[in-house]
This record gives C-alpha cells, sequence and structure tokens, in this order.
C-alpha cells in the first residue's frame, strides 16, 4: 500500500471484491435461514449494503480515467467500507462472515479514510465525464434551472405556491416534458441511451434549481409516457404523447390509497363496466400535482375477485378540469355523457407538506366517475394489465428519482461550500477547519459516486436491463441525500436553520425522497432483498 495516498485502484478492486463477497455471503445465509419474511431487520440491511456496495463498484470504471477520478474513487470505496464494518457489526453470524472479516483490506480503508488524506481532497468533485451530446442536455437544463427556476424556489416553498404557468410553457419548450416521447409522436426520444440517460441528466440539473418546481415536474408526465409507449393503443399514443411532450396536458398519478400505500396489489379503488365507459368508485392519496393536471393516471380494480391481487388491476387515463390547489370538487353530467347513471364527483382535498413545495399533494375522492372506454390504457387488451404498465413507469421513476437526489445534494455541497469559505468562526474560515473540509470532501465523493452508479444504470435500462438496479439506486441515493443535505445545514450553523437560506429547503425537501416512488424498507425488503435472493440463486 503507497503510504503516501496516491491513489491504488488495484487496492481498490481489491476491497470492492471483499465486500461483495460479504454481501454475497449474506444473501445465501439470509436464504437459508428462512428468507425476508423471517429476517426482515438484516434482510433490510443487505438491500442497503449491496446497494452501497454496487455504487462502489460502479466508481472501479471512474477511477480508471484519472488521478483525480482515482483518490475520488479510492475515498468512496473505503467510506463504504467503513459503513459496511458499521453495519455488519455484532451480526457477523447472520451475515455468514467472520469478524475479521475486513482484514484484507484494513490497510486500504485507514489510508483512504484518513481525515488528513480527506481534507487535502477538499474541492475536488471530479468531472462528470458526460458525451457531448449529454454535456449539452447538462448546461441547457442547468441554464434553465439557474435562470428559470432558482429566482422562484424559494419564494414558492415559503408561501406554498404554485408552479408558474409560464415556468411549465417554458419548460416544455426547452424539450423538458417530451424527453420519453418518441419523434414520432412530437417528442425527443430516439431509443437508446439519448432517452434514459439523458432524463436522468437534465432531472439532476433541474433539480440543482428546485426539488418541488424542477426536478419533480418533469417526472408525472414522464411515467404517464412510460407507460402508453409499453402498453397503450395506437390511438392513445397519437392522442396523448404530443400533448404529454408540449404541456397541452399535464399528468398527475394516482395510484397510491389511504390504507394501501406501497401495497399496490391490495388497491380498492373500483373501476366497475357500464355503457361506454367505467365508472370509477373510491379514494387516492398522495396525488402530486392533481389539482393543476389535467388528466390522472390511475390505477383501478378491474376485476372484484380480490384473490387476484395485482392481476385484477388496470389504468385508466382520467380527464379532469384543473382545480385550485387550496381544493377541488367537480361534477359531471351524466346527461351530457349519455348515461342514466347518476352525475359523477371527484373531490380533491390539499396534503399540507413541510417540503417538497409548488406542485402540492391530494387525496382526490370519485363517486361514480365516468372514464370512456377509450382511456382505458391498451383498450381491451390491457385489462388486467395496469399493475405492469404502471410498473414500466415507476421503474423509470425510481433512477429518476435517485437522479433527484443528486440534484438536492449538488446543491446542498455548493451552497454548504460556498458559506464555508466566507464564514468565520474563531477567527478563522469555517473551511480551513478539518473537521469541515472533511465533511465536505465526504459529500463530494457520494456525490460524484451516485451519479456515476445513476448513469451507469440508465444505459442499462436503455437496454432493457437495471430494474434491480434501477431500486438499488434509489435505496442508497436517497439516503444519501438525507447526510448530505443535513451535513450542508449544519456547516451554516444557525444560519442552516433559517429559511432565508436555501440549505433549510434542501434538508427538508431531501426527506421525501425515500418515501416516495417506493418507501425505503418496503423497496429494500419487497424489491431488492427479494430479487437478490432470486438473482442469486
Amino acid at each position: 500500500m503507497d503510504t503516501n495516498h496516491s491513489p491504488d485502484m488495484t487496492s481498490a478492486a481489491a476491497a470492492v471484491s471483499l465486500a461483495q463477497g460479504v454481501v454475497d455471503s449474506a444473501i445465501a445465509t439470509l436464504r437459508a435461514s428462512g428468507g425476508v419474511d423471517a429476517n426482515q431487520v438484516v434482510a433490510y440491511d443487505i438491500a442497503h449494503a449491496a446497494s452501497a456496495v454496487a455504487t462502489a463498484k460502479s466508481t472501479l470504471d471512474y477511477g480508471a480515467k484519472g488521478d483525480d477520478e482515482a483518490r475520488i474513487a479510492c475515498a468512496f470505496i473505503a467510506d463504504a467500507l467503513r459503513d459496511l464494518g458499521q453495519r455488519v457489526m455484532g451480526r457477523e453470524k447472520l451475515f455468514g462472515i467472520k469478524r475479521d472479516w475486513m482484514v484484507p483490506a484494513e490497510e486500504f480503508v485507514t489510508t483512504y479514510c484518513d481525515p488528513e488524506f480527506l481534507a487535502s481532497m477538499t474541492g475536488e468533485q471530479g468531472p462528470r465525464h458526460l458525451d457531448d451530446d449529454f454535456q449539452l442536455v447538462a448546461e441547457t437544463f442547468h441554464r434553465f434551472a439557474e435562470e428559470q427556476v432558482r429566482p422562484r424556489a424559494e419564494h414558492i416553498h415559503r408561501t406554498n405556491g404554485d408552479i408558474p404557468e409560464d415556468l411549465i410553457q417554458a419548460l416544455a419548450e426547452i424539450g423538458g416534458l417530451g424527453l420519453s416521447v418518441p419523434e414520432e409522436y412530437g417528442g425527443f426520444a430516439t431509443g437508446g441511451d439519448e432517452d434514459y440517460v439523458g432524463m436522468v441528466v437534465a432531472t439532476e440539473e433541474l433539480t440543482w434549481g428546485s426539488l418541488g418546481i424542477g426536478g419533480s415536474l418533469i417526472t408525472r408526465p414522464e411515467i404517464l409516457t412510460r407507460a402508453l409507449v409499453n402498453g397503450g393503443t395506437e390511438e392513445q399514443k397519437l392522442e396523448w404523447l404530443p400533448k404529454l411532450a408540449t404541456a397541452e396536458v399535464m399528468a398527475a398519478v394516482a395510484v397510491t390509497e389511504p390504507d394501501y400505500g406501497s401495497d399496490v396489489a391490495g388497491l380498492n379503488t373500483s373501476a366497475t363496466k357500464t355503457e361506454g365507459g367505467w365508472l370509477i368508485n373510491g379514494t387516492k392519496t398522495w396525488c402530486t400535482f392533481g389539482a393543476r393536471a389535467n388528466v390522472l393516471m390511475l390505477l383501478a380494480r378491474t376485476d372484484p375477485d380480490r384473490s387476484k391481487a395485482h392481476r385484477g388491476l388496470s389504468l385508466f387515463i382520467v380527464e379532469k378540469p384543473v382545480g385550485e390547489a387550496h381544493g377541488f370538487l367537480f361534477s359531471q353530467d351524466a346527461a351530457v355523457d349519455g348515461r342514466d347513471d347518476d352525475n359523477g364527483r371527484m373531490e380533491g382535498r390539499p396534503i399540507d407538506t413541510l417540503g417538497y413545495r409548488g406542485m402540492h399533494s391530494y387525496e382526490i375522492s370519485f363517486d361514480n366517475w365516468f372514464v370512456p372506454d377509450a382511456n382505458l390504457i391498451g383498450g381491451d387488451e390491457g385489462i388486467g394489465r395496469g399493475f405492469y404498465l404502471q410498473m414500466a413507469g415507476f421503474e423509470n421513476g425510481r433512477i429518476q428519482t435517485a437522479a433527484r437526489a443528486i440534484g438536492l445534494m449538488q446543491a446542498a455541497y455548493e451552497a454548504a461550500y460556498d458559506y464555508a469559505e466566507n464564514r468565520k468562526v474563531f477567527g478563522e474560515a469555517i473551511i480551513d477547519y478539518q473537521l469541515t473540509r472533511t465533511k465536505l470532501t465526504r459529500m463530494a465523493i457520494i456525490i460524484q459516486a451516485c451519479r456515476q452508479y445513476s448513469l451507469q444504470v440508465a444505459h442499462m435500462m436503455a437496454k432493457g436491463e437495471g430494474a434491480l438496479e434501477a431500486s438499488m439506486a434509489k435505496a442508497y441515493v436517497c439516503r444519501a441525500a438525507e447526510w448530505v443535505t443535513r451535513e450542508a445545514m449544519q456547516i451554516h450553523g444557525g444560519m442552516g436553520y433559517a429559511e432565508e437560506y436555501a440549505v433549510s429547503r434542501y434538508f427538508v425537501d431531501a426527506r421525501v425522497l425515500s418515501i416516495f416512488e417506493g418507501a425505503d424498507e418496503t423497496l429494500c425488503l419487497k424489491v431488492v432483498a427479494r430479487r437478490l435472493l432470486e438473482t442469486d440463486s
């Protein structure tokens, strides 16, 4: 081992291999001891450990691109092993390993977790290594975020205001709402890497401007777009995709229910066949952007046989008027729709949140709300396929959420770095203290590692792969965002708790990331851990 702290990628690769061995042993032990349901705590830790190791592994390629990149990779991998050691301490038997498992990597971890080494790296963020086309995407959306999003973000957050209509239109004009819409339907998607990597890059930059009115603004049309592209009829694609790309139609997602969050298979909201269409009855919650949206992508039970679980669910495009942010109530005239049924009603109640403001979330109840046959995604062939079609959007939504976390972390890091350079305590700038410098370095290496893994997963998804990895990326990156934004807030001291500094917004916004697009516990247990057991068997 080089004691001068020069990067040693050979030892880094050996350390990653060692960590992967721990994960592999843990998976085998979990399988032999009854699986996920019988060992939830350990399964949860294994899912997070596997996600961290996968992130570390992605930095090996990054570290091969230069000395700066290698230092970042070594520092992150050592940090990941130290975290893994804390996670398994006292549970070695449950992970199927010996207590001295880290001995082969001790010198590596000691070298690259050395506070002096980390402090010496302060300010090093490393290049992103984006291809020219994606670099242009990054610059375009960064400029938009800087000029259009950031100047409004703080006011909207503090007043719990609405996203301005001109901002929505401006984002549509630069292609932000049509990134996943195929070119033949008026969007910018050409197939392959451009669709997935471009979305990740754009989402990071928009979230750097604001999570609520930037990065998340393109997520809802993205989810509906993916569902339509994967399972919509040609008529539905021609009708809705061009409108989504131009913001003529804004979408919200109505899947979660008050008693069924991530347990989608248990949904109660029903769609009952009637002449010319379907009647929707039930309640959805956490419908972000539900008032402003022109349509809801709604998952409902079309087969009353609950033993069919998710196979009895279908996906609908539910049209609605634009509502008021403080709540709305709409009614349908059955006679106008050519029906004899009672008038349909839709009522939306806003849910106030501590962060993630601008789009607003709602609980929406439906009482005989009529949806025409033409709006059943996939037509007759879409009956019973709703769960699978919405997952096509949600799996991409998870890697997009990872990108949102990265943009939020980047904004928090930059705010902390700037404050540390300009704030003096006891006669010295905060940035001159070893503790501050070490914190800033850990932020930077975590951000870059998360970015590289997310880009890698986006490339995989472009090939039709990476569903498990997208969930792992979300699990790891969103938890990392909580730590990064907390430390950025802490570096600000008392001013970090004041709303006049944007870092307080970054902190409260980060907290939602481990909740939406699959709550962390459910994601780790029901998706990551289970799939690890399946793929490793």
